[in-house]
Order: C-alpha cells, then sequence, then structure tokens
C-alpha cells in the first residue's frame, strides 16, 4: 500500500502471454482459510476464462499486515482504491479493472466504486448494503438491531486471529500479538453512531462503473438492489433478485436454487473489460424472483415461484395498491418477547434461517386481513410495501413494527417481510408525541410475493420485536386507530416473461474436508420459556462450527453460540450474547493457537452496555487476555 504496509493476495492468472483485464475480491475473511473453499469456486474459473483473478485480505486481517479497522472507516476504501490502481499498473494486466464481492466485500465494491477510480470499469456486488442505518447491520430503520452483537463477535473473532506462519513467515507471532494490542471491538463504535452520518454512505452520482447489484430476498441488505436501480443510469446498471439468503447464487444453499451465476458475471465482465458486444445490456434492467405460498417451515431446499422482467425500476408493470383498514381504535401492547418467531437476521443457508408459523406472533400483534378472491388471480407485489398508521402514542420512546404475512384456509401464517418505526428515532425530530394523534408512514423491507386465491394478506401491527430490535425503555405500546390507517402493495401486473439461467458451473472441488464427529449436535435454533421466572431464551447456533481439514494441512475447528434472553417484566431485561472460539492447528510446523471470544449487551434506559473478553493461547499458553466493558448513552435508538 502507498504506506508501506503489504496486503496478502493469491493471484490465479491464465496461462497466455497476453495481458488480460483484473478482477478482484477484497475481503477481511482470511483468504488461506476462513473464505478458501469459496475462492477455489470462482477465482480460478475465472483465470480458466482469460482474466487475473485477484483476491486480497483486508488490511489488519488474515496474512495481511497492518491494523483492522472498523469496516466503515476511511482506509479501508482507500486501500481498495490502492489495489485497482496496482492491479492496473501490472505488466499482465491491461489496466482495465473489475471489483466483486459479497456481503461486506460487495459493500466495499461499492465504496470502491463511489471514489471512481479511472481502471475501475465494472462491479458486481452480491448482498452489498449502501445504508447501514437503513435495512442494514446495526441499524434497522432507526432502532437497534440485537442482531448486530453477533456479527460483531465473529468480526472481531477474525480479526484476533493470527497471521498463518506457513505464508506469514516467522514474523507469524509478532505481527499477531501488534495486532491483538491494537484491535477494537465493533459493537460500542456502531451502538455510538445511531444517526445518518458520513459514515458509510456514498453518492450515486460518483459511481462511474457499471454495476450488477444482486441480492436474496431473504437478505436483510436486499433494498440496496433496488435503489441501485434506480438511481444509476440505465445504460450502468443491471439488477437481479432471487430467492436466496447471503451468498453467491451459484452455491446451492436453501431456500434458492442455484443458477449459473458464474457464466453471467462472465458476460458482464466481456462487456464491460474486454468490449465484447454479447448482449447483456440488453437484458431487463431488473430480473426478480416472485414467490408462491407455501406452508411456514424454517428450511426449504428450494421454494415454489418465477422469474419476471422488469425494463426500469420504478417498473411501469408495479401500481400501488392502497388497502384501508377500518375499524374503532386498539391498543397495541405487545409482550416483551414478541419477535421470537422472525428467523435469523442473516440467513446463510443454514436449515433454521427462515420464521416459522407466525401464528404466535400474529396473536401478540393487532391484525388486519384482506382476502384473495377465490375465483380471481393471484394478487402479485414486487418492491417495498409501505404502511401509514394513525397512532397515539402512550409514552415517549416506543417502536412500531408491521409484519406482512400469507395467511393460508388452514390459518397458518408465513411471514413475507416486515418493517418498523422507531417512535423516537433517527429519521424523525425529536421523541414521540404522547397525548395526540399522529399519522406515521414507513415502509418495509423489499419483498417478491404472490398471494395465491383463497390465501388472505395480513399486515400484523406489534410494538415489540426481540430479539431482533433492541426494546425502547417504556415498552408501553400504542393506541392505534385503524380509520386512519393503512397498508399500500406495490402490485405487479400479470406478464409473461422468459428469464433464462445456465445452469451453475465451478472450479474443480477445492480439496477442503470436514472430518465424521460423534458427537450429537446441539440444536440449531430453540426457544426456551421458563415459566416460574418468566424467562424466555432463545439459543441460535449459526453452524459455524465443526473441523474443516485444508489441502496444505490446516486444521480449522469453531464453534459458536448466541443467545438472547428477556422477561416477562419488561423491556429493559433484554440481554443477549455471543460466544465464539476457533483452533488453528498445523501438525506437521507444530503450530496450534486459539481464540476464545465472549460478548455481551444489555440496556437500561440511558444506554447499553457491552462487555467483550477475548483470551488467546499458543500451545496451550495465553498469550493474550483482555475485556473490555464500555458504556454507550441510548440515543434516539
Amino acid at each position: 500500500m502507498p504506506d508501506g504496509t503489504p496486503l496478502y493476495a493469491r493471484v490465479w492468472r491464465p496461462v497466455t502471454d497476453e495481458p488480460v483485464p483484473a478482477l478482484l475480491e477484497y475481503d477481511p475473511c482470511r483468504l488461506t482459510d476462513g473464505s478458501a473453499a469459496r475462492d477455489g469456486q470462482r477465482h480460478p474459473w475465472y483465470a480458466g476464462h482469460g482474466y487475473a483473478s485477484v483476491r486480497v485480505d483486508v488490511r489488519g486481517h488474515g496474512n495481511s499486515g497492518g491494523l483492522p479497522g472498523d469496516g466503515l472507516d476511511a482506509t479501508g476504501t482507500d486501500d481498495g482504491v490502492a489495489l485497482v490502481h496496482w492491479l492496473a499498473g501490472q505488466p499482465w494486466c491491461t489496466g482495465r479493472v473489475g471489483v466483486f464481492g459479497v456481503s461486506w466485500g460487495g459493500s466495499a465494491a461499492l465504496r470502491i466504486a463511489a471514489r471512481a477510480p479511472g481502471p475501475l470499469k465494472a462491479v458486481v456486488a452480491v448482498g452489498a448494503t449502501d445504508d447501514p442505518h437503513g435495512r442494514g447491520l446495526p441499524h434497522l430503520d432507526g432502532s437497534v438491531l440485537a442482531g448486530g452483537l453477533p456479527r460483531a463477535a465473529a468480526l472481531l473473532s477474525s480479526a484476533c486471529r493470527p497471521p498463518d506462519p506457513r505464508y506469514a513467515g516467522e514474523e507469524w507471532r509478532e505481527r499477531w500479538l501488534e495486532r491483538l494490542e491494537a484491535v477494537e471491538p465493533l459493537l460500542p463504535e456502531w451502538f455510538a453512531h445511531p444517526a445518518r452520518d458520513e459514515r458509510g454512505e456514498e453518492e450515486y452520482g460518483t459511481i462511474r462503473a457499471a454495476v450488477l447489484a444482486v441480492g436474496g430476498l431473504h437478505d436483510p441488505h436486499r433494498d440496496t438492489v433496488l435503489r441501485l436501480a434506480e438511481h444509476l443510469p440505465p445504460d450502468r446498471v443491471r439488477a437481479v433478485l432471487g430467492p436466496w439468503s447471503v451468498h453467491y447464487p451459484d452455491r446451492a444453499l436453501p431456500p434458492g436454487s442455484a443458477v449459473g451465476f458464474l457464466q453471467e458475471t462472465l458476460r458482464w465482465w466481456d462487456h464491460h473489460l474486454k468490449g465484447i458486444g454479447n448482449g447483456v445490456m440488453d437484458e431487463p434492467l431488473l430480473r426478480s424472483w416472485i414467490g408462491g405460498s407455501h406452508p411456514p417451515a424454517p428450511v426449504y431446499r428450494e421454494l415454489p415461484g418465477r422469474w419476471v422482467a422488469d425494463p426500469s425500476w420504478p417498473s411501469p408493470h408495479v401500481t400501488p395498491v392502497t388497502y384501508g383498514f377500518g375499524g374503532t381504535p386498539v391498543a397495541v401492547a405487545s409482550p416483551p418477547w414478541t419477535g421470537v418467531d422472525a428467523g435469523r437476521l442473516l440467513p446463510s443457508g443454514n436449515d433454521g434461517d427462515l420464521p416459522p408459523d407466525q401464528r404466535g406472533e400474529d396473536a401478540l400483534s393487532a391484525c388486519f386481513d384482506f382476502t384473495v378472491p377465490e375465483d380471481g388471480e393471484p394478487v402479485e407485489i414486487l418492491g417495498r410495501p409501505s404502511v401509514r398508521l394513525t397512532l397515539r402514542a402512550d409514552a415517549p420512546t416506543g417502536q412500531a413494527v408491521a409484519r406482512l404475512c400469507d395467511v393460508a384456509p388452514d390459518g397458518s401464517s408465513a411471514l413475507v417481510t416486515q418493517g418498523a418505526l422507531n417512535l423516537s428515532g433517527t429519521d424523525r425530530a425529536g421523541p414521540a408525541r404522547t397525548g395526540g394523534w399522529e399519522s406515521v408512514r414507513f415502509e418495509l423491507g423489499t419483498a417478491g410475493h404472490a398471494f395465491a386465491p383463497g390465501h388472505r394478506v395480513r399486515l400484523a401491527v406489534s410494538s415489540a420485536y426481540w430479539p431482533w430490535l433492541w426494546p425502547q425503555p417504556d415498552g408501553a405500546g400504542f393506541t392505534l386507530d385503524p380509520a386512519g390507517s393503512s397498508l399500500t402493495l406495490p402490485v405487479r401486473a400479470p406478464t409473461r416473461d422468459t428469464v433464462v439461467w445456465e445452469e451453475p458451473e465451478q472450479a474443480g472441488p477445492t480439496g477442503v474436508t470436514v472430518p465424521g464427529t460423534l458427537e450429537e449436535p446441539r440444536p440449531e435454533r430453540t426457544v426456551v420459556r421458563d415459566v416460574v421466572k418468566g424467562e424466555w431464551r432463545l439459543e441460535d447456533d449459526p453452524r459455524d462450527g465443526g473441523t474443516r481439514v485444508h489441502p496444505d494441512g490446516l486444521e480449522v475447528t469453531e464453534d459458536a453460540l448466541d443467545t438472547y434472553t428477556i422477561e416477562e417484566s419488561g423491556p429493559l431485561s433484554a440481554r443477549a450474547r455471543s460466544d465464539r472460539s476457533v483452533r488453528l492447528h498445523r501438525p506437521d510446523l507444530g503450530w496450534d493457537v486459539t481464540v476464545e471470544l465472549r460478548a455481551g449487551t444489555t440496556c437500561d434506559a440511558d444506554a447499553f452496555h457491552t462487555s467483550h473478553e477475548v483470551v488467546c493461547a499458543e500451545g496451550g499458553e495465553i498469550v493474550f487476555h483482555r475485556t473490555w466493558e464500555r458504556r454507550i448513552p441510548r440515543a434516539a435508538g
């Protein structure tokens, strides 16, 4: 880097003496172990199709030098821009560069593109966020997400792992200890920035590269796809919304079927980096999946539905249709445990990702139903539904949560999407006005869904959503006036569309193996109610555990458990905990290191309280032990 810091990379190049365009994936997820299997599926494939494909560890992570940042600091983006220029200047590169990534890497690609480095001509951003205060981590539309703790804990655990001596050499230990002395938990920093500011937000107008924006309808960052489709010039953007969670769409993970994503991105690169006229820009601006009605279940290998195409966004095929509620005022005072059946905030293809039947949650909410005629057509929606609620707040703090559900004739309720408004939130001028009626409007997350004839469209309104949202101090709820409230759906007119995907291709097997185990795995997702204590506990195993053996001999053993607890006594009893452990073992080198992490968060009326403890050992001897205790004043969130 310009400041002399070395970043660790792997480069896959085609067998040719001619210069070729370069592709960059820039990510903190340790390329020699954390993302090695995923990298092996795509980088050799791109090299085999005429590109120098490059994977780089972010500063302070993996085998790179330097110290870790907080993910939104300017240094990470500065490094990304410098990498683009470095690649363009290599003798084996034509000077034209593309950047791609998923989740953190996809967001980084957008931040780099917003700096508009000259050699950068194309971007593929998967599961990216352009607004961490909207529907990203750690915030959701002005409220603080309890689900941010596991994400922050995982990033801290990753940052505390040492460089690998096989690749970093004899200096690995010195660099590890320097990294450990400088590392800081991300969660307090996230909590300290509850309002929209300059951190992590980019102007669409500064992006000059062509952007292929890709997201899954089960990805919390999916709204980014529609924003990019709307705000970037049509000659520089194409967008895809599929039936996926947070991963590359060529990976066969539930709940959506894999598609030929590498071939599709190859067409993107060929057009924008090689100037090949292959018709990729003749594709519809937006290709989306419209899911069909289905019984609620925590996992589906493949969901019913169909692909549709829209020439622009907003689409001429989509019309807002408003449904008024009607009725007399109703008190909305949901118990603090409302939300335990929300499903995972950040699904990644595991069996416990999706929300189960919502009937239990609906019983704790005010529900308004609209029946789809049995002799009619399905009601298809595509886009962001919105609600207008006329309410009277009973306290200066609070939150309103709206869930859109598909209710089958047998009464089962399947969650389609949800949204929230912090009544004293960061997007509002001040605390909720108590004692008087107020009309508020907010959007729900992007949805693509078809409500079948005979089914009911249900909007369920609650005043709590734990453990997605940290409860507000009062927890008093509000009074809702249905006569002044409504639901607006983005109804899409039926069209006959032809969207064809090739079967997925990838490079050959990566050689990473998972040894068998005799241990009975613990349940993936469990809700426990202690009737005597009046306590609800959600235990979530993100399935990061087990042992993986890499072809170079590295053994990686991990375990993780996230726990969310709340008592019936009130919202300020909420607490979250995340436990992480990892062992990195090279038997041939006698190298054996462990990282143990415990993190927790509680809150009172005035502040969040976070605690982190990290213990690192080499050969069973502790080399680093540190705790952090932070008090972060509660702003509007």
